[in-house]
C-alpha cells in the first residue's frame, strides 16, 4: 500500500515538506542520518543517499537535504519511499 504525498517548498532551500493524506506520525520525529530511530517510515527516509535529517510530526514530514544533494533527484527517491510504505 503506498501513502499519497504532496510536496512542498520551504523558505529553506535545503528543506521540503511533505504532507500526506494520512497520519505518518503518533508522536514527533526528530533524526540526523546515522540516529537510531523506532519508525519504519523515518529510517526509510534517512538511509536515502543526499539525506541530511527529518522533522515528522503528524500527517507530514520535512526533509532536510545535505548541501550537494539535487532536489530533483531527491524527490523522486522520497516518493518511491512513500509508494512503498505500508
Amino acid at each position: 500500500m503506498s501513502i499519497d504525498v504532496r510536496a512542498d517548498t520551504t523558505p529553506n532551500p535545503n528543506a521540503m515538506k511533505f504532507t500526506a493524506t494520512k497520519k505518518l506520525f503518533d508522536n514527533r520525529v526528530i533524526a540526523s542520518k546515522g540516529d537510531d530511530v523506532d519508525h519504519a517510515l523515518a529510517q526509510q527516509l534517512l538511509k536515502l543517499d543526499g539525506v541530511d535529517n527529518i522533522f515528522g510530526y503528524g500527517d507530514f514530514v520535512t526533509v532536510n537535504k545535505t548541501m550537494d544533494a539535487d532536489w530533483d533527484e531527491l524527490v523522486a527517491k522520497i516518493e518511491e519511499v512513500f509508494n512503498s510504505a505500508s
